[in-house]
């Protein structure tokens, strides 16, 4: 290149080789500056968010086997239902169907900087295939409040419409892949920044978000918190037989997530009451 002859600058060219080394610096600069920003931002972006997945957290810190055996035992209405993210890839949507399953949630968003890639086959896919649907969004809240989340997630799939098909959004809280367990929150920090969030998302859908979170979690991050318990229906990650205990303030679970080692679609889910119920939270009863 032109420039590189100034390289083995003479004594005779000493003021045209220090006019070159000013010259190469200027051109540098702006190399490194999207660098130096990435750098600063990089703490509030997820490193690996195809990896975070509604339970994807749980198992790991919780043990038992994510897998949970066969199918729960029917003891009363229920209805059959997965959830996917990117790491599904693109799903086939009819042969879950024809399988029996009747409802879906899409991951769509997670933090304020990422959406799922594979949504629009995963939630237009659901839709197409007659499937109750909904969307919901990895919370991250060490990186940015609450109400950003929401509207962020709103904005990128998260919206809700009272068309019969639509469930409303939910709010993924589980274990930090990132780091510390509650996101360095104490308890009140940590019930402050969901309230914002749920408040924002009402705001912004007129619907009240569901809360997906494990009661063990939710007493070591929440201090059991029972402030949501007569607004935000529970959606409980257990791998298991029964639901268990819940978490302080619900009297009773509204989705169960209790294996996912399902055929198909691994992660796979139980509405608690009957097809009637589940179109009744679509269309927001």
């Amino acid at each position: 290149m032109p420039l590189r002859r100034s390289g083995p600058a003479r004594r005779t060219r000493h003021i045209a080789a220090g006019t070159f080394v000013s010259l190469l610096s200027v051109l540098v600069l702006p190399l490194a500056l999207p660098g130096t920003a990435g750098a600063s931002d990089a703490g509030k972006r997820p490193a690996h968010p195809e990896q975070d997945w509604m339970g994807s957290t749980i198992a790991a810190h919780e043990g038992g086997d994510r897998a949970g055996g066969s199918e729960p035992r029917a003891t009363r209405p229920n209805v059959s239902g997965v959830d996917v993210s990117s790491h599904n890839g693109n799903v086939g949507w009819s042969a879950l169907r024809e399988a029996g399953v009747k409802f879906a949630y899409v991951k769509a968003t997670e933090g304020t900087s990422y959406r799922n890639p594979f949504f629009l086959q995963q939630y237009k896919g659901a839709y197409d295939a007659r499937l109750i649907h909904g969307a919901y969004h990895f919370a991250l809240p060490d990186h940015s409040t609450g109400a950003a989340q929401a509207n962020y997630f709103a904005a990128h799939g998260g919206a809700w419409s009272k068309d019969g098909k639509t469930l409303p959004g939910a709010l993924d809280m589980e274990y930090n892949p990132y780091g510390s367990t509650c996101y360095g929150k104490s308890h009140p920090e940590m019930v402050s920044w969901i309230a914002d969030f749920v408040k924002a998302y009402r705001a912004k859908t007129g619907r009240d978000a569901v809360i997906y979170t494990s009661t063990n979690w939710w007493k070591r991050c929440t201090g059991n918190s029972a402030q949501f318990g007569n607004s935000n229906p529970l959606w409980i990650p257990r791998y298991g037989g029964s639901v268990g205990a819940l978490p302080a303030g619900w009297k009773f679970h509204s989705i169960w997530q209790h294996t996912s080692s399902g055929p198909g679609i691994g992660d796979r889910n139980r509405f608690n009451g009957s097809i009637t119920r589940l179109k009744v939270l679509a269309n927001g009863g």
